[in-house]
């Protein structure tokens, strides 16, 4: 493939809600879509693509970017809201040796990348719908990639750029899917398919918009738009709305593209559209980058967030920076500068003093870095200087069963991941394991296990400087719901009943260990 060959052939934006592979007969909209699916199948098995790349925004991982590689990823999946449905069955065949060299290309420009290859890990509803209704007889190979819920713009266009070097580096065509809705808000009752409907009329009007900018080719300009969108149409359960800023570092950062609206309809409140763009010569044309268009990952600048500093200053924390306020000398890491300054001063000091320090790193650094130094330093007026991507392990708690950190900080907020019993001394299961080596159950204790659990928790949330009484969700799992729900209420009772957290409790058929319950929590940040 020559440097000027464009390897992705067109791109396509769908629905993740299953609605139209499992009940497209049940609603007129639902069936518009999944004949718009059916349509862009056709067209895929027409085109000369070596391989179709998935975006999928109902994978969320949190360290990181993950993809898929096992071979043939076999399962039956149900939806988590529409369960009823009805199962997704499915078998894929991934191209392992591109999901490889997309990883290794990420990494070159200095993301997090991983692979996952081992059976019967939990493909999401976004790409089961996809592959089966785009892809049936998996005649093309397939590539997924998650979709990170912390990262920012600057990091999921380095992502899509990294797709482009594989691409090239490999010399394939390919499709590419973006998976996402439009408008996401939905209805939290159930809704009889002949009266689905878009959740507000405030919805419908930006969900228009976003049609007509897609049906005019302007790939570009939603991106510039991505945080006005998120703002207005989706809820605020990840940081940002990214399927277009991955698009377009994907398919080229323009507005050169023939633009096709193939169906929009609601699903269940959410804007639902299968929408297909390919590159073209004309259309509306290049268009000024408002934000940074970055090539190697070295954290979010923040460059349109509110901050200190006037947009048009030098140094200034709101704008982008002239090539006049970019001495190449100075030019260094914002985050790179205040870890030396962490260092220097001790983190106990800078951590009191936060404010003040983020008035002096601006003052004291000369240059850029010192308006983004100083706006990250005051951000960290309270609590301790975490490590780069908000990710905390605490030393004292069980060891983590994957790759993943005890806890993240975002914002106010602390998410804590799944904790379990076990010993952080010796690995032991307090109350003993539910089963031995061989499977066979054994006799276990669900109270000191949920004993066990809530005493990791307090040792994660100390790490972050916090304690149970900061704790404000709590999602349990049970491996026996009937046997062990009035035990571990019982202990839970004893240490929440005055925190009044909120609280989900699922019965699950198994846990990655021999336990009983696991523990997942929401608390205040510090």
């Amino acid at each position: 493939m020559s440097d000027d060959e464009d390897p992705v052939l067109f791109g396509l934006y769908v629905p993740p809600h299953p609605h139209p592979l499992l009940a497209p007969d049940q609603n007129k909209g639902w069936g518009e879509l999944r004949a718009a699916y059916d349509e862009c199948r056709r067209r895929i098995e027409e085109s000369e693509a070596d391989i179709i790349i998935v975006y999928s925004t109902t994978w969320p991982s949190i360290v990181g970017h993950q993809f898929q590689v096992q071979p043939e990823p076999e399962w039956v999946h149900v939806d988590d809201d529409f369960h009823f449905l009805g199962s997704m069955p499915y078998k894929f065949k991934m191209d392992v040796e591109f999901g490889e060299a997309y990883r290794d290309a990420a990494e070159a420009r200095g993301l997090h990348a991983r692979t996952v290859a081992y059976h019967g890990f939990p493909i999401d509803t976004g790409s089961v719908v996809a592959l089966s209704l785009l892809n049936p007889d998996n005649r093309i190979p397939a590539c997924i990639v998650s979709s990170n819920m912390y990262g920012n713009r600057s990091e999921t266009i380095v992502l899509g750029k990294a797709a482009r070097d594989a691409l090239k580096a490999q010399g394939k065509k390919a499709v590419i899917v973006a998976v996402s809705s439009l408008s996401n808000r939905m209805f939290t009752k159930h809704v009889e398919p002949e009266d689905d409907r878009i959740h507000s009329a405030k919805d419908e009007e930006w969900n228009r918009k976003i049609l007509e900018f897609f049906a005019d080719g302007r790939l570009e300009d939603l991106s510039q738009l991505s945080r006005d969108i998120h703002g207005q149409i989706r809820v605020q359960k990840v940081v940002a709305y990214k399927p277009a800023w991955w698009m377009a570092a994907t398919m080229g950062q323009h507005n050169n593209y023939d633009g096709e609206v193939l169906a929009y309809a609601a699903l269940h409140g959410s804007g639902g559209a299968v929408i297909q763009l390919t590159p073209a010569v004309g259309s509306v044309g290049d268009k000024e980058f408002d934000e940074d268009d970055v090539e190697f990952y070295r954290g979010d600048r923040n460059v349109l967030d509110s901050g200190a500093g006037d947009m048009d200053a030098p140094g200034g924390v709101d704008g982008p920076l002239d090539e006049a306020e970019r001495p190449e000398e100075d030019w260094r890491n914002p985050i790179e500068v205040v870890d030396d300054l962490y260092d220097e001063y001790g983190s106990a000091v800078i951590s009191q003093a936060g404010g003040a320090l983020g008035a002096a790193a601006g003052a004291a650094i000369a240059g850029p870095v010192g308006g983004i130094a100083g706006n990250i330093v005051a951000k960290k007026t309270v609590g301790k200087w975490m490590n780069k991507d908000g990710a905390i392990v605490a030393e004292n708690a069980p060891g983590a069963v994957g790759a993943y950190p005890h806890a993240r900080r975002m914002g106010n907020l602390l998410f804590i991941s799944g904790v379990g019993p076990r010993s952080p001394v010796d690995n032991s299961i307090p109350g003993g394991p539910i089963e031995d080596e061989e499977g066979n159950p054994l006799e276990y204790d669900i109270k000191a296990q949920t004993e066990a659990c809530i005493e990791n928790i307090r040792i994660i949330l100390e790490a972050c400087e916090a304690d149970l009484s900061d704790v404000v969700d709590v999602t349990t799992f049970l491996v026996d719901m009937k046997r062990d729900f009035k035990g571990y209420n019982e202990i839970y009772a004893n240490h929440f009943e005055e925190i009044q957290a909120t609280r989900t409790t699922l019965a699950i058929q198994a846990l990655p260990t021999p336990i009983a319950v696991e523990m997942k929590v929401i608390a205040k940040a510090p």
